[in-house]
């Protein structure tokens, strides 16, 4: 296929997504220069807007808009305002026309070489005139051509003061400058600017990590100030259009939950008061049955939010002064996975994955009207089934995003590309200044090491009992200045089997008592979700990038490549080849067995569990969103109502028919299946982050060290 061509004077260049005009360059967006070249091969003839349409957007679903918007793309380029349509002409409910002169041959001199050419004073008016303009031809009145030879000369005075004072939109991210904003021994998240630029606002975390407060700094003073006056769990916030108001979702336990523990509250904040003191944020709204995140302001005074129901995510407006609620984006073929917001454009890009588990890019209006849906083409560098959560942007048509130590843009027609990054450290997905010139990020690191303790004497849970516990001592056995976990014992052997990112990328390592080692070979920016050991020892299945993989002590490996993600990999039977995980079906998570010889799947439970292990008797014990504990059986599962107190997120080992826990309290107990008797061993630090393994008297843990994480900025070239 031709790649090159000439319209007019204007030279077309389709591999690079280029328009030049003299020495003049412009890049496209891909889709407007596909439809150029569609017109430009019928060039003269009318196209209706549903022949552009299947013809540049093939399986896509688009709206008449996007074509438009392709459109008023091209005619800026070239020049035409749209009124004198010199180039692209609008037929009334019809469609659209080329009426420039095309060429594909290469008679004419490339534009590149335009520049480089002496021209005489008469040419290089008429190249310089606007492209839709047509120079009289009046040699008998030369009073008349003199005069227009004039304004001509004052008209290009004017476009160059113009082009003075007009700053282009930039169509590449170079980042000149990294600077710290805070550099603090806390972790803070979720940074933003204010409206005017003045101000980022981000969560500051105390030790539990969970719980944070809402400050704010401004960045011309470096001055800080704390804006709420209590630690909470506060979600990602948004300011209100004039700047006065913060909004944001806080998560609090419910009193009596029903079918999540957490409680969502929309909150509002009075900015200009908490700069003076922290004050005490109103709730707008509260949900107990199902789940809110990433509130955005839109114009006309609404906010948009994600709501969960079940395990199904949808995206809705709503209305501050009405308190009504409508839903934007929803539907039984798409889970949505991420949303950002535009106020220039007035629109939302949507990141979705569909129940082929296709995932695609939706732009809609705040009135839910569907401009573009397309799938996102996924580079080799982006593993298959990672969800991304990009960002508008500065660039033309383009987002942008973070996979951690990488970032791209996303294109509307769902193209990615790369962006080279100067961070050795992974960061979140950028927030852009309101000038365009700079981008907020999060960047830092988890420190997190691998340590063992030996159990207490037990103590028998009674009405009676105090909460006065032995606290346990560790010993630190793999250690680093990055993030250890999943650390379990080898069967019938000495090794340890972990997850580190002591590498940059999250590995599976062995070691031994005298040294470490890295097994996998994993690609970048992918994690670990689950690891286990074979019953004899010799190899262990690792979910990496949702994918199962097994890794022999060898160095061979083995991909299980299911026709789903693989969210979370619990536990595995080697021996009967099958294994306990959470996966994405039709969009939705599930609890599932899988059986690893047929790559087949059965659901267990239509809504995903916290954690799940196989008893001695390969009977499946797992905790429910409410962290209550139940046992599989023949007829149906069962309730373990001596543990309905004992649940957390801190996950649960089964060793020897002996449930191992740690409750929400940090208490480390024991529960025999058998004699249903239940044991407090040991009060551990709240620093904890999992319970990973237990062998005889000894229990491995995953201890947080530090978690630093600090807002810095990019500076862009301009």
């Amino acid at each position: 296929m031709q790649q090159q061509y000439w319209v007019d004077d204007f030279y077309i260049d389709v591999s690079r997504n280029q328009i030049t005009y003299q020495d003049h360059t412009q890049t496209l967006a891909p889709k407007a220069l596909a439809v150029l070249t569609v017109l430009a091969r019928h060039q003269g003839e009318v196209l209706s807007q549903d022949t552009l349409l299947d013809a540049v957007w093939p399986d896509v679903i688009v709206s008449p808009n996007t074509l438009q918007r392709s459109i008023a793309q091209l005619r800026k380029a070239f020049g035409d305002d749209g009124k004198a349509q010199g180039f692209i002409k609008t037929h009334a409910k019809q469609g659209y026309s080329l009426e420039a002169n095309v060429q594909w041959d290469n008679n004419k001199t490339k534009a590149a070489s335009l520049s480089n050419t002496v021209l005489s004073s008469d040419a290089q008016l008429e190249h310089a005139l606007p492209p839709q303009q047509n120079t009289p031809q009046n040699d008998k009145n030369s009073a008349s051509t003199f005069k227009f030879t004039y304004a001509a000369v004052g008209g290009l005075l004017a476009i160059g003061a113009l082009a003075l004072l007009y700053k282009p939109q930039p169509q590449t991210l170079n980042i000149t400058k990294l600077t710290a904003l805070t550099a603090t021994d806390n972790r803070e998240n979720a940074g933003i600017y204010s409206p005017d630029g003045d101000y980022v606002v981000f969560h500051r975390y105390e030790d539990r990590l969970c719980i944070n407060n809402i400050w704010a700094k401004n960045t011309q003073t470096q001055a800080e100030f704390q804006l709420t006056q209590q630690l909470k769990s506060n979600g990602t916030h948004t300011f209100s259009e004039d700047g006065k108001t913060l909004y944001f979702v806080q998560e609090q336990d419910c009193r009596q939950p029903i079918t999540q523990k957490l409680c969502y509250q929309l909150m509002s904040l009075d900015f200009a008061k908490s700069l003076i003191s922290p004050q005490q944020p109103t709730t707008l709204m509260e949900c107990k049955n199902s789940r809110l995140r990433a509130p955005n302001w839109m114009k006309g005074g609404s906010l948009a939010l994600l709501q969960q129901h079940n395990t199904r995510w949808e995206l809705i407006r709503y209305a501050i002064d009405s308190k009504e609620s409508q839903i934007i984006y929803g539907s039984e073929d798409d889970n949505v996975i991420s949303y950002a917001y535009s106020k220039n454009e007035n629109l939302i890009a949507l990141t979705t994955v569909n129940t082929n588990n296709e995932y695609h890019l939706v732009l809609v209006s705040p009135q839910g009207q569907v401009r573009s849906k397309t799938a996102i083409q996924y580079p080799p560098e982006i593993a298959q089934y990672r969800f991304i959560y990009p960002s508008f942007s500065p660039l033309d048509e383009k987002l942008v995003f973070s996979t951690g130590r990488q970032l791209f843009t996303l294109s509307y027609d769902g193209q990615i590309e790369n962006v080279s990054l100067p961070l050795d450290e992974p960061m979140g997905s950028p927030n852009f200044h309101p000038d365009g010139d700079r981008i907020l990020v999060i960047k830092g690191f988890y420190d997190r090491d691998i340590a063992s303790f030996s159990f207490a004497q037990p103590t028998t849970v009674t009405a009676q009992t105090d909460n006065t516990f032995p606290q346990a001592k560790f010993d630190i056995i793999e250690r680093s200045i990055s993030s250890e976990g999943s650390a379990v014992f080898q069967p019938n052997g000495d090794k340890l089997a972990f997850r580190s990112q002591r590498s940059g990328i999250d590995q599976v390592w062995i070691s031994d008592e005298q040294s470490s080692q890295q097994l996998s070979n994993f690609a970048m920016d992918s994690y670990i979700e689950g690891l286990v050991w074979s019953q004899d020892g010799q190899s262990l299945m690792a979910n990496s990038a949702k994918t199962l993989y097994q890794l022999a002590l060898d160095r061979s490996t083995q991909h299980f490549a299911f026709p789903v993600p693989i969210e979370q990999l619990f536990d595995w039977d080697s021996e009967q080849q099958t294994a306990l995980a959470n996966v994405r079906v039709a969009g939705l998570i599930q609890f599932a067995k899988l059986d690893l010889r047929a790559l087949t799947y059965t659901i267990l439970q239509e809504a995903p569990v916290n954690w799940a292990q196989y008893s001695d008797n390969k009977q499946v014990i797992y905790t429910d969103q409410l962290d209550r504990f139940w046992q599989t059986g023949t007829i149906e599962d069962t309730l373990i109502d001596s543990l309905i107190a004992q649940g957390s997120d801190k996950r649960f080992v089964v060793e020897n028919n002996t449930l191992y826990g740690i409750n929400e309290q940090f208490q480390f107990w024991r529960y025999h299946l058998t004699s249903q008797k239940l044991e407090v061993l040991s009060h551990l630090p709240k620093t904890l982050d999992y319970l990973t393994d237990v062998r005889g008297s000894t229990a491995l843990v995953s201890l947080r060290i530090n978690a630093k994480k600090e807002l810095a900025e990019l500076a862009l070239e301009q």
